[in-house]
C-alpha cells in the first residue's frame, strides 16, 4: 500500500506543484467584506480556484457561501477531515521576488502562503487523489477542507459547523512534525483604568505603577501575578504582545497569555484580580482553551506511524505553543508540514517551501489519511 501511494504521489508531482503555484499567485490577504465575499474578493478567488482544481481531479466539492469549502471522497455519514487554509498574512517588505508570483529557485517554491498554508493543504488534496487513483478500499468518507479566515480569527469554522457536522477525527497541516497531541491555551486580556482631566496624573501613576511592578519588571512567566503555571508537557506560562494605549477616557494595557493545559482561564483571571487595585479593571478579550489528546489514542498513533514509516524519523508526539484550527474544530490535531529544525519561514519575507518537502508531505499525508480511513 505504501509503495502504491508513494508511486502515485511521484506520478502526480508536477500537477501538485503547478496547482500550488496557481493558488499562491492569488493574493488572498483578508479584504473588505462583501455580500458574497465575507473575507474579501481574493480569499474568495483562492477558494474558488482550489475547488476548481479539486473538481478537475474528480472530487465532489462544496462551497459554503465563500466562507469555506471542501473536496470529498468516499461514502458514509462520518468522515475524516484534513483542514487547512487559503488566506495569508500581508506581505511586508524585503522580498527578492514578487510574493504573489510564485517562483521556483534552487528547488524551492517562493511566495506568500506557500508554506502557510497553501502548499500543505494542496499536498493533502493530492494525497487524497493518490488514494482515489490507487483504488484502495476505505471505510470512511474523507474531506479536505479549505478555510479562508485562519489568519484573522477562525470565523470560518463556526460558520462551517452551522451547516456541517465535525469530522470524527483528522488533522490540520499547519504546524510541525511529529504529530502534535497538545496545544497551549491562548488568551488576550486588557487592563483599564478610567481617568478625568482632574485626576489624570494620579490615575496614570496608579495604572503604570501596577503595570511596571507586576508585568514589565517581572519575569515573563507571570510570577508576580501569581499565574506562573507550568508542567513538563506544555512548559511555563508566557506573557507577551504588550501594548499600552488610550481609549476614550480609559488608559489601557493589552497583553497575550500562552498557558499550559494544567490550568483554565477562569483560574488565571481569578489570580490576576487578587493583585488589582480598586480602580484597575480586567477584561477578557479572547480565549482559546488548551487542546490535548491522549498520546495513545488511535488518531495520534496512526499519524505517528505514517510519519515514522515514510521518514524513518522518531515520531514521538509533541506539544506546541502555537495555535491552529485545532482550537476551534473538534477532533483534529496539528500534523506537519514543517520538519524538525525548520523555523522562521512562514509570515516572513521570501517565504518558501522545498519541493522535496512538498512531495514528502504529500506522501506522509496519503499514508496518514489511509491509516485513518481504511
Amino acid at each position: 500500500m505504501e509503495k502504491i501511494l508513494n508511486h502515485n504521489i511521484d506520478k502526480y508531482k508536477q500537477g501538485l506543484l503547478q496547482s500550488i503555484i496557481e493558488v499562491v499567485n492569488i493574493p488572498s490577504v483578508k479584504g473588505e467584506a462583501k455580500e458574497d465575499a465575507p473575507f474579501g474578493e481574493n480569499p474568495k478567488k483562492a477558494l474558488s480556484k482550489t475547488l476548481d482544481i479539486a473538481k478537475d481531479l474528480g472530487f465532489k466539492t462544496k462551497n459554503i457561501d465563500n466562507y469555506i469549502g471542501y473536496a470529498e471522497y468516499g461514502e458514509g455519514e462520518d468522515y475524516i477531515g484534513v483542514l487547512g487554509h487559503l488566506d495569508v498574512v500581508d506581505v511586508g517588505e524585503g522580498w527578492k521576488s514578487p510574493p504573489f508570483n510564485a517562483e521556483i529557485r534552487n528547488e524551492k517554491i517562493y511566495g506568500r502562503g506557500v508554506l502557510d498554508n497553501k502548499g500543505p493543504i494542496m499536498s493533502a488534496l493530492f494525497a487524497l487523489y493518490a488514494i482515489k487513483q490507487s483504488n484502495l478500499n476505505i471505510n470512511k468518507k474523507i474531506r479536505i477542507i479549505f478555510g479562508t479566515d485562519e489568519e484573522s480569527g477562525f470565523s470560518d469554522i463556526p460558520y462551517y459547523l452551522k451547516y456541517e457536522k465535525p469530522p470524527i477525527m483528522g488533522f490540520t497541516p499547519d504546524c510541525k512534525y511529529p504529530v502534535v497531541y497538545g496545544e497551549r491555551g491562548r488568551a488576550n486580556i486588557l487592563f483599564t483604568i478610567k481617568y478625568s482631566d482632574e485626576n489624570y496624573e494620579e490615575k496614570t501613576k496608579e495604572f503604570f505603577n501596577f503595570i511596571n511592578e507586576y508585568i514589565l519588571s517581572s519575569k515573563g512567566n507571570g510570577e508576580r501575578l501569581g499565574i506562573d503555571y507550568s508542567d513538563e508537557e506544555f512548559g511555563t506560562m508566557e506573557m507577551k504582545n504588550f501594548k499600552a494605549g488610550i481609549k476614550g477616557s480609559h488608559l489601557t494595557f493589552h497583553m497575550s497569555l500562552s498557558y499550559p493545559a494544567t490550568v483554565n482561564i477562569d483560574r488565571i483571571l481569578e489570580k490576576i484580580k487578587l493583585k488589582l487595585t480598586e480602580n484597575i479593571k480586567l477584561i477578557l478579550l479572547l480565549n482559546y482553551n488548551p487542546v490535548k489528546f491522549k498520546k495513545e489514542s488511535f488518531l495520534v498513533k496512526s499519524l505517528q506511524k505514517a510519519y515514522e514509516d515514510i521518514t524513518g524519523l522518531d515520531g514521538t508526539p509533541v506539544t506546541t505553543t502555537g495555535g491552529t484550527y485545532a482550537k476551534v474544530m473538534p477532533n483534529i490535531v496539528p500534523f506537519g508540514p514543517s520538519f524538525p529544525g525548520q523555523k522562521g519561514i512562514a509570515h516572513n519575507p521570501n517565504e518558501y517551501m522545498d519541493i522535496e518537502d512538498i512531495v514528502l508531505n504529500a506522501k506522509i499525508f496519503a499514508n496518514a489519511i489511509y491509516n485513518l480511513a481504511k
